[in-house]
């Protein structure tokens, strides 16, 4: 909530959003108990609702989301999972909509004053930093956990516009992380990461209370910006596929099996080891059925700790792995 709001105008929508939510009144009678029109309070309940004074909470009444997040928590053994209800039939753009408002509401809960938020840019998370409630902290800071240079541009635009959506939001601190998003050589990347100013933000990644990311895919219906954006050279890809890699996280790359370990690209790739996302509470957004090869591998590499997933590709995920099936350990371990 922004401090120069006008503090009658946030006191008339806290009364009329309890009237509303609390005590279940109608428009009309609110209008006519605090003599103001329907319409005002309608643009009072908006108000509320944008400025983040109320949070609604939905609990959806079918079973089948709630099945697959309980598949997904007990095979993989992570936090939590939430399966965003959206119809198959409208298509990956809606569906990563849905997923963005969805994590967006879910952020407001976890986030909070005195804590760092480590945002690793990309087409998903720009779709959240889109959708984000506004909400008042104290002394907390938002650090960009992955550059954004390549060869053509330094892609500093599109990686701050997204960390600076976030920290105007939180009236958090921003901290961009200006480096390449991969290095032309690995010693180049170990003399920078000397540098103190460097030195500074690493550790500040490090100290990181909540990581938001997703999964990076080469095939995803919408493609990851990494993908897409020209980071990578023809070389690079041949070293994809030769090391067998399902995906990225903050342009890390990890295998099919969830290893990360002595992955050549790695070494000039700018993003944390991914060590750190195994031990640290990690939110991970996905949408998308393209991303479903990644997101099984990074879940397997205990790369994520909170997954938010839409409910085709969550349902994919179970049904290409028989996840909660008999079979479901020996697909695991193929």
């Amino acid at each position: 909530m922004a401090f120069n709001l006008d503090q009658e105008k946030i006191d008339k929508a806290i009364k009329v959003a309890r009237l509303y939510y609390y005590q279940n009144m109608t428009s009309e009678t609110i209008a006519r108990e605090m003599g103001v029109s329907r319409s005002t309070v309608s643009r009072l309940l908006t108000f509320a609702k944008k400025e983040g004074l109320v949070h609604i909470h939905i609990t959806a009444p079918t079973r089948e989301p709630v099945e697959l997040e309980k598949k997904i928590v007990d095979y993989f053994s992570i936090k939590n999972a939430h399966v965003v209800p959206v119809p198959d039939i409208a298509g990956e753009a809606i569906w990563l909509e849905r997923v963005a408002q969805y994590a967006a509401n879910h952020l407001n809960t976890l986030f909070g004053s005195e804590m760092i938020l480590g945002i690793a840019w990309g087409t998903t998370l720009s779709a959240v930093s889109k959708h984000l409630l506004r909400k008042s902290t104290h002394n907390s800071q938002i650090m960009q956990l992955n550059g954004a240079g390549n060869t053509h541009s330094m892609g500093i635009n599109y990686a701050s516009e997204i960390i600076m959506r976030f920290a105007e939001n939180y009236q958090a601190k921003a901290h961009l992380f200006p480096v390449p998003t991969f290095f032309d050589f690995a010693d180049t990347k170990a003399a920078l990461w000397r540098e103190r100013s460097i030195k500074r933000l690493l550790n500040l990644q490090e100290k990181a209370d909540i990581l938001l990311y997703s999964i990076g895919a080469v095939n995803a219906g919408i493609p990851s910006h990494v993908y897409s954006g020209g980071y990578l050279e023809e070389s690079d890809y041949l070293e994809i596929k030769r090391e067998g890699i399902a995906g990225d996280i903050a342009t890390v790359f990890f295998r099919k099996d969830g290893t990360f370990d002595n992955i050549p690209l790695n070494n000039r790739a700018c993003g944390p080891n991914l060590e750190m996302f195994q031990r640290k509470h990690g939110v991970c957004i996905v949408s998308g059925l393209g991303k479903v090869s990644g997101l099984f591998s990074a879940l397997k590499g205990n790369l994520i700790a909170e997954l938010i997933v839409d409910e085709p590709t969550a349902r994919e995920l179970v049904n290409h792995y028989s996840i909660g099936s008999p079979e479901a350990r020996s697909a695991g371990q193929a």
